[in-house]
């Protein structure tokens, strides 16, 4: 800039033209004080660069809100403020355009358009600037300095002298519009300084954008940095191997991954592998001895080949065919579970006499607490076999059986691969507990891959995703758990041999408890026998006071409890030992929670006692019915669902049809509503078999006379009073012994179900049967 041309700036600088031209900028930003160098190619706008040299050379600039270049603008398409320049050079070229070099004077805001064509005219008002310092101007000003030299040293497109050029402007306004035209910010951000007229506040906004720049060239460094070290520590890491390879030449020494190529090939022909496994070992081998040992595949392939390798192909455990040691071991491990035990000493038979027959697939399925996992590790013992558990509940996803494909990262085997790995052997006995609680989602079904592994006509090749070879598991003995066999699917449960493990009688607990428990937690507890005794009068208040369950897990946690508060006692040296007697059981376990209500609740007219089954055995369920002056109305209550609502519905149309029989009044009905009421109100409840029940409270409530004392029923009726069978009859009938019920009524066609009935319970309980509701009103009702 000539000094005749910086002359005129000064003086343009606080003048403002009455009419001043408008030329739209859409790709720059001009700041007061600031040069910018333009291309102008519109013959509109050509023509207002004429004309301002024709005059006073001052134009103003301001920012386009579209970013695409338009023929004409109106006020709405423009920013409202922007920057008055003086044109300090103009050249036009041969296409028609002219090139100029413009300076900014100060900033303006439009007060009213005055002419749009052919283009842009408008009245402004000048924006004048505060130049006032104080201590947090220069403060901003010095860190704003700082900043932006950083951010010169660490971008190559900005000249370095531009960093002293901004320690030598002394103006703040300048020396925010200087650094926020040289750094990378956008329009808007760039628009919104401009339109900041407060020192201080474009002072911050500036800082703002600068450290933002600062931070992304700062991480841009980092990373180039980063790679470039990347890149030299490989190419260093591959002169330090070429010339490691040279010296192991020279000495006659093989490469670590010759070596481990070596060892791999010594234990496939050591394994004695299956025909198509060691094809495929030896495929994989040829692949990892050409890779590079640093590589990522050469991990993943010495993995598979690891997996192959290491898996019981032919390592098998010898039976125990001795059948009466390993009754003695059954025996010793679990009282009662006659079934079962009977069902492994048959296997044990038909192995000795042919040893070459398959596994059996059994399923345990029973309340909780009955034993069923803990069976499975006494077969395991009694057969002379590894044990291996794996639970699946709450399995959702097929890969935790079949295992994942090698294309994925971090592949592995499925749980039964991996399982038999640790066993060490291809015979091991395999529990697969909580085959009921297996889910399903998007992933896959596992109870459908499951249907291969239960399977033995398919099992001896079952294809692992991972190995992706046949693996024999027709010599594996599965053993499923599970509480309820109904959310098993179908086609699974066909392939499983179903052993019902019933609840326990009191007398079963009590040996179980004097047998097993008691010792077990004496011990856990470091007591021995001479420091507590439990007499069977004190085992059996606990069984009827404190737990009602079909298994034992209860009855367990109790005893606990008490041997827990001996051992406090002793180790406190109150006492030296304790005998638990009946008197003495509620210092450690508190009052009685649990009391006999079938007496007390039977005594009135309309009150009878059901049988329910539920996924953790059989419990009492207690029918209320009452009347009230009404017009043939039926309520009922207690949660019910709709088959024990028919049921219900069903019981009362006999009784209004077989009125006078009964010895009921025929017009009883019409004057009268009958209410219907399931205790336990927050349990769901549903199944047709308490329609007996339901029959019996209606016709104990209409005829005034109470059921009598000890007496449960169970059975499905029919509008023509026909008792029909149900099921779960065993839960429900040690359900019935637990809380001292004397007396059942149960369908006829249930008969059957009393063979696995303990004798003592059916020696204690007077069974009737009948098909007619007629037989069990007369059996039920006093007279």
């Amino acid at each position: 800039m000539t000094d005749k041309q910086a002359l005129d700036t000064e003086n343009q600088v606080d003048k403002m033209p009455e009419k001043l031209s408008i030329l739209p900028l859409f790709d720059a930003t001009l700041f007061p004080k600031m040069v910018l160098p333009l291309v102008v190619m519109q013959g509109e706008s050509i023509q207002l660069i004429d004309e301002a040299m024709s005059k006073n050379r001052i134009i103003g600039l301001l920012v386009s809100k579209d970013k695409e270049m338009k023929s004409s603008y109106s006020r709405e398409d423009l920013y409202e403020v922007g920057t008055s320049a003086l044109i300090l050079k103009m050249a036009k070229t041969e296409d028609n355009k002219a090139q100029l070099l413009v300076q900014g004077l100060s900033r303006f805001r439009i007060k009213e358009v005055i002419e749009e064509q052919p283009y842009l005219k408008v009245h402004a008002e000048l924006i004048k600037e505060n130049e006032e310092k104080d201590k947090e101007t220069e403060a901003l000003m010095s860190n704003l300095v700082g900043l932006f030299t950083r951010v010169v040293e660490l971008s190559p497109g900005l000249q370095p002298e531009i960093a002293g050029m901004a320690r030598s402007i002394k103006e703040a306004g300048t020396l925010a519009d200087m650094i926020t035209s040289s750094i990378n910010a956008t329009s808007e951000e760039k628009q919104k300084i401009l339109e900041t007229a407060d020192i201080k506040e474009r002072l911050k906004d500036v800082t703002r954008l600068t450290n933002y720049q600062l931070e992304i060239l700062e991480l841009g460094s980092k990373i180039q940095t980063q790679v470039k070290g990347d890149m030299d520590k490989r190419q260093r890491e591959y002169y330090l191997r070429q010339q490691l390879k040279a010296i192991q030449d020279e000495l006659g020494e093989k490469e670590e991954g010759t070596v481990e190529v070596e060892e791999y090939r010594a234990k496939i022909e050591e394994k004695n592998l299956p025909e198509e496994a060691k094809k495929e070992a030896e495929r994989e081998l040829d692949r990892l001895s050409k890779m590079h040992p640093s590589s990522a595949e050469y991990t993943v392939v010495s993995t598979y080949i690891d997996w192959i390798t290491t898996l019981p192909w032919n390592e098998t455990t010898k039976d125990n065919l001795d059948i009466k040691k390993a009754e003695k071991i059954l025996d010793e491990d679990h009282y009662g579970l006659e079934k079962p035990k009977k069902r492994i000493i048959e296997y044990l038979a038909v192995r000795k006499l042919k040893p070459e027959s398959k596994g059996p697939i059994l399923c345990f399925a029973g309340p909780p607490g009955t034993g069923k996992t803990s069976l499975g590790q006494s077969i395991a013992r009694a057969l002379g076999r590894k044990f291996v558990r794996i639970s699946l509940g709450g399995v959702r996803d097929e890969a935790e059986i079949r295992g994942h494909r090698r294309t994925y990262v971090g592949a592995l085997p499925g749980r039964i691969i991996q399982s038999l790995r640790r066993a060490e052997s291809k015979n091991p006995v395999f529990m697969l507990d909580e085959i009921d609680k297996v889910g399903s989602d998007f992933r896959g079904d596992p109870s459908s891959a499951l249907l291969e592994v239960l399977d033995p006509e398919q099992n001896y090749s079952f294809q692992d995703h991972y190995l992706d070879v046949p693996f024999d598991l027709s010599n594996v003995m599965f053993i499923t758990t599970a509480n309820i066999l109904d959310t098993i699917p179908p086609a699974l449960r066909d392939r499983m041999e179903v052993l019902q493990l019933l609840g326990y009688t009191e007398d079963e607990k009590i040996k179980i408890a004097q047998r097993y428990l008691i010792p077990r937690q004496r011990e856990a507890h470091g007591l021995n026998s001479g420091q507590i005794k439990f007499t069977k009068g004190a085992v059996k208040r606990i069984i009827s006071g404190y737990t009602r369950e079909a298994g034992l897990r209860n009855l367990e946690r109790e005893i606990a409890t008490i041997c827990r508060g001996v051992a406090a006692k002793i180790a406190t040296g109150d006492s030296e030992s304790v005998d638990i007697k009946i008197v003495n059981i509620s210092k450690y376990l508190g009052s009685i929670k649990i009391t006999s209500e079938a007496k007390a609740r039977t005594m009135t007219p309309g009150v009878t006692m059901g049988l329910a089954w539920t996924p953790t055995g059989g419990d009492l369920l207690f029918v209320e019915a009452t009347a009230m002056k009404g017009k043939k109305g039926l309520t009922l209550t207690g949660q019910l669902g709709d088959v024990m609502k028919e049921s219900a519905t069903a019981a009362l149309s006999f009784i209004r049809a077989n009125a006078l029989s009964l010895g009921i009044e025929e017009n009883y009905f019409e004057s009268h509503d009958i209410h219907i009421h399931v205790p336990a109100g927050a349990i769901p409840k549903d199944g047709p078999s308490a329609g007996v029940t339901m029959l019996t409270a209606l016709a104990s409530l209409l005829t005034n006379k109470p059921v009598k004392k000890d007496l449960a029923m169970t059975g499905e009726i029919t509008l023509r009073g026909q008792v029909l069978p149900v099921g779960g009859v065993k839960e429900k009938v040690l359900a019935a012994h637990r809380a001292g019920i004397k007396t059942l009524i149960l369908p006829k066609f249930n008969a059957k179900d009393l063979e696995d009935i303990p004798k003592k319970v059916q020696k204690d309980i007077e069974f009737h049967f009948v098909d007619k509701m007629r037989d069990v009103l007369k059996l039920a009702i006093e007279k």
